[in-house]
């Protein structure tokens, strides 16, 4: 059989699961909320986005999820355009939004059904995920049942099974006690390495953002735009749990505040 010689060189780089190019984006047409933003989102990556109150991080989230058209700029998801486009990308909000007269399995199986599954086809493929997303037993409960830490989670697997590579995540542990929120940060951390998404979570918590992100973009001015963007250390380097107490974590906390100030 004939191998393959062709070098490294030639071979074309792995488009980014996600990417904007010079996106500026307003409610109404003509004034500018975000300007000239440019951001990746590499597979198997967790870039988190920080910004005061107000400046335009959900707006962002919008277009990207094609719910919005932007002013000028484009959007593109596995290197084909999506500007514009919705359902290219899987997207969380705030709240969890699980339907309180819907079971737990049938909360989750939502995205599958409206996609014209059957609810047998969408009850077989979310069934064996159950147990991955820590949700073993809670198929016929309701989510007045569950805790907030098991909603989340919840929530999390009906946004994974929308199917997308990438995923979008507004303020996904703000409602969760520090304790809750912890632990489910390192949760979905690792969901996420073993699933191989591309995440791009907007918080406030800046804490929250060093301690879960390989980058960190960090908005600005008005009307908005990246105005730095931070490396943080390989997730391999927070494996021992005392990252948030380590000097490095404290520097690169430091490098975000000074952008934000």
């Amino acid at each position: 059989m004939k191998r393959n010689m062709e070098t490294s060189d030639s071979i074309s780089p792995r488009p980014a699961a996600l990417e904007a190019r010079h996106l500026s984006l307003s409610w109404d047409g003509t004034h500018k909320i975000v300007q000239d933003v440019n951001l990746r989102v590499e597979v198997g990556e967790t870039v988190c986005m920080v910004g005061r109150s107000g400046c335009g991080k959900t707006t962002i989230l919008h277009a990207l999820a094609g719910l919005s058209t932007p002013m000028s700029g484009e959007v593109f998801v596995g290197g084909k355009v999506a500007t514009g486009v919705p359902g290219q990308i899987s997207y969380m909000f705030q709240k969890d939004l699980l339907l309180p007269n819907k079971r737990v399995l049938d909360n989750v199986c939502l995205p599958l059904l409206v996609c014209g599954a059957s609810k047998q086809e969408a009850y077989k493929k979310a069934r064996p995920l159950l147990g991955r997303f820590g949700l073993s037993g809670t198929e016929e409960m309701w989510p007045s049942q569950l805790s907030g830490g098991m909603r989340q989670r919840a929530a999390f697997l009906r946004t994974y099974l929308m199917g997308a590579e990438v995923m979008l995540l507004d303020e996904p542990f703000s409602a969760l006690d520090a304790i809750t929120r912890r632990d489910l940060r390192q949760w979905f951390s690792n969901m996420c390495t073993e699933l191989n998404i591309a995440s791009l979570m907007v918080t406030h918590d800046v804490d929250e953002a060093v301690a879960m992100a390989h980058r960190i973009y960090v908005l600005g001015g008005s009307p908005a735009g990246i105005v730095g963007e931070v490396e943080v250390l390989p997730h391999s380097e927070k494996e021992s749990g005392d990252f948030e107490l380590t000097e490095n974590f404290v520097s690169t906390k430091r490098k975000v505040l000074d952008l934000l100030n």
